[in-house]
């Protein structure tokens, strides 16, 4: 009897005409929400005898398949006694540029529905028609075309002649897939203390579909705790794919090996790591127009070739996979680590694939959603970056500058460019303060910004195969971005601006993220934030979006308490006493490598304040002391040579000066002798600025510990993941030195992990 493979419409023609997706390229600045409306908006005008949102199902035999195709349309027409499909579909494209054949997917899904319903109602004849909806303008298109049932049916049976080798290609590996998930054990010889409740907590988790917040400590073994227990629910059919997040390459490698691991044990998972474009693109210089790109053009001609290539070849797709593929059958490998996630098990990537309205993987459909679970590694790190995500700014000069390029070449350009100058001059000549905060929406700048767009689409789309101008092509996505965060804007944001004499720069900022969050995050069947510093764990539920079902879990360290000890020097490292007590920490730190030959981090709060002390410390002379100091914009081979330094075996006394929050503070393991001791001065607060104090009185405005939300959470939050860095194993032993006096108030001592508690304070004289 033939296998019965269900399958979404969009999936497969989506698969078949790759050349023009369904919302990718196309929904370039709706989001969801506004194309919801939007089709509803047209549904509404819809006659007594239509029908909206009507389900369609059938089965088709294909080669050694049974297809079971299911899928949803817009509308059910009855016009003059004809049916008619109408598939709806938002834009903030301008809707004059769009062409009857320039989405060819859009006919294909609308024809998909037609078929299904017509075999089952037995329809010699349907009508297709496509209507296309402008978001701002609620501009509407429309393309008709009508078709037989014949013509249809052939048509669909070709699309899944297509289509089958890529089905049987992904039926193969999910029966081998379930197989392996079967047989597979836990990697290592012993699970960690506190690992087994990690996981099976992990597991409750999901087969409940809730989300869960874990502070685990350093060193118990993360990642391998929560990957395998999500592998073991897509064993029991709870999941078919997993989302593995993390905010850093280096966190995105400890995935990676843990699916070493588990492969070496048996496991069989089709795994996809994503990474950004401009690290993987193979151009001198990046370009994606098919004029200046070989990888580009013709894409996806060749696309279905090289997938299939690689997924019947490859399990774990590491960037170097991805590469050697991409290059073999010359496609872009930015895009083919794209297309290649949405038929993967499991994906490895940075946040923003799921939470950035502006890139985020906008064709993962609803369906798959539920079947799909997000591992949220170091969460910690998702609170500012979501901030950043939901926020958008525009710079005056920008557009200064673009209304001078454009004055003879196009009045619609330079018309809608000193538009937007001459608010910014209004607005800083009524300004008195350099900078303004206002609750309000800026209204009537976001319908300049607007207007802009849509001209500057037109220009570009009008450009041909010429080179678009770079300031009009930068200044295009800035403005889309804060059309798109404009209709975010409620009572979580400020929009603030910054006066500088002639420059004027304004920021719809977003204050509090936890209720995008939850909306982007939304539809997935849980969510698992973990991290050795999700402390204190209300702050982040509550700045994460947690709700009332949802679980928190703290694990204590499975470390012995000799393996660390912790000593507090009380001097005060506040800005205004740094110069003066400079020479004490430097003293310190001097001290510790003459008693101890061995390998140490020196964290701080700035770049400044570690060059201030850097500068102090190496005024003696050491003959038999290494130094290394952390650099601005490291490239990847600089970090790499600042790691290997830390070696065993060093026979000299190696010293890394380091940032904290920076690249070397959390993620890297420096286990065994390759780490002796870390200092860490200061207790890590933010520098005092503008959005800090936002935050801060926007907090305490709504009852809660505003300094704590803005200052003391996240800069403590630097200090632990700093210190993190030296116990890592059950073999480690180190010197924990903490440097301010503030550690000796009960606050700040009631942050710090139980274990680090138990302090000497060093005497000092100031």
């Amino acid at each position: 009897m033939p296998s019965l493979i269900y399958i979404a419409v969009r999936t497969l023609v989506e698969y078949v005409y790759r050349s023009g997706s369904i919302d990718v390229g196309f929904r370039t600045t709706s989001t969801m929400a506004e194309g919801t409306k939007a089709h509803q908006k047209i549904q509404r005008t819809y006659g007594e005898q239509d029908q909206k949102e009507v389900h369609l199902y059938t089965e088709i035999a294909c080669d050694e398949y049974v297809f079971g195709i299911e899928g949803r349309c817009d509308g059910l027409l009855v016009q003059d006694g004809q049916l008619t499909i109408d598939e709806i579909k938002s834009t903030a494209k301008d809707i004059d540029l769009i062409t009857p054949d320039a989405f060819p997917v859009h006919w294909a899904q609308a024809k998909c529905y037609a078929y299904m319903y017509a075999k089952e109602h037995q329809v010699d004849k349907m009508r297709i028609q496509l209507t296309y909806v402008q978001v701002d303008t609620e501009q509407q298109k429309r393309f008709v075309q009508e078709v037989a049932y014949g013509e249809l049916e052939q048509w669909i049976m070709d699309l899944l002649r297509r289509y089958a080798p890529y089905a049987d290609l992904l039926y193969q590996h999910r029966c081998s897939r379930n197989k392996s998930i079967e047989r597979l054990s836990f990697p290592f010889d012993a699970y960690r203390a506190g690992q087994r409740r990690l996981a099976g907590a992990v597991y409750r988790t999901i087969e409940e579909g809730v989300s869960l917040y874990v502070k685990a400590p350093t060193g118990i073994g993360k990642t391998i705790s929560t990957i395998f227990p999500a592998i073991k629910a897509i064993g029991q059919g709870l999941l078919e794919h997993l989302f593995y997040l993390t905010a850093k390459t280096i966190t995105r490698t400890a995935a990676e090996d843990a699916f070493v691991h588990l492969r070496t044990n048996g496991l069989v998972v089709h795994s996809v790591t994503l990474t950004a474009k401009e690290k993987v693109c193979f151009q001198a210089e990046m370009s994606c127009r098919k004029e200046d790109c070989p990888y580009a053009d013709g894409y996806y001609d060749r696309l279905n070739g090289g997938m299939l290539d690689m997924l019947s070849q490859e399990t774990l797709m590491t960037r170097p996979v991805i590469e050697h593929y991409a290059q073999k059958h010359r496609l872009c490998p930015f895009e083919l680590s794209l297309d290649a996630a949405y038929a993967a098990d499991v994906v490895i990537g940075d946040y923003n694939y799921i939470f950035d309205p502006r890139v985020s993987l906008k064709r993962m459909l609803a369906e798959r959603r539920n079947q799909t679970a997000l591992l949220v590694d170091e969460a910690h790190n998702l609170v500012d970056r979501a901030r950043e995500m939901f926020s958008s700014t525009l710079v005056k000069s920008t557009f200064l500058a673009l209304q001078r390029e454009f004055k003879t070449r196009s009045v619609e350009i330079y018309q809608s460019s000193k538009a937007i100058n001459d608010y910014f001059v209004r607005f800083r000549k009524l300004s008195e303060d350099k900078y303004r905060v206002e609750k309000e929406r800026p209204e009537e700048l976001v319908a300049l910004v607007e207007t802009f767009v849509l001209q500057a689409e037109r220009q570009l789309a009008s450009s041909g195969g010429a080179e678009p101008s770079p300031l009009l092509l930068d200044t295009y996505f800035a403005a889309q971005s804060f059309v798109r965060i404009g209709k975010l804007f409620d009572e979580k944001y400020v929009a603030y601006a910054e006066i500088d004499r002639s420059e004027v720069r304004l920021r719809l900022f977003c204050l509090d993220p936890s209720y995008l969050l939850t909306q982007m995050g939304k539809g997935f069947r849980s969510h698992i934030y973990f991290s050795a510093t999700l402390s204190p764990i209300s702050y982040y539920r509550d700045m994460l979006g947690a709700g009332e079902g949802d679980y928190s879990l703290s694990l204590a360290t499975p470390f012995s308490a000799d393996q660390l000890k912790v000593s507090v020097l009380p001097v005060s490292t506040r800005y205004h006493d740094r110069e003066r007590t400079k020479e004490r920490v430097a003293q310190l730190l001097q001290q510790l490598v003459e008693n101890r030959q061995g390998n140490y981090l020196f964290f701080f709060p700035s770049y400044a304040y570690m060059n201030l002390v850097y500068e102090t410390f190496v005024e003696e002379e050491r003959p038999d002391v290494d130094v290394i100091v952390q650099q601005v914009d490291m490239t990847e081979e600089e970090r790499e040579r600042y790691l290997t330094a830390f070696q065993a075996d060093n026979g000299r006394t190696l010293v890394g000066f380091a940032v904290m929050g920076g690249i070397f503070s959390e993620g890297i393991d420096l286990v065994g002798d390759r780490l002796t001791g870390v200092v860490v001065v200061g207790v890590g607060l933010p520098q005092l600025g503008l959005e800090r104090d936002i935050l801060r009185d926007y907090f305490n405005g709504i009852g809660k510990r505003g300094y704590d939300y803005a200052y003391v959470y996240p800069g403590m939050n630097k200090v632990l993941q700093a210190g993190g860095r030296l116990i890592r194993s059950e073999q480690d032993r180190g010197i924990l030195v903490l440097v301010d006096d503030r550690y000796l108030q009960g606050h700040y001592r009631s942050l710090l992990p139980e274990e680090w508690r138990d302090y000497t304070v060093l005497n000092v004289r100031d």
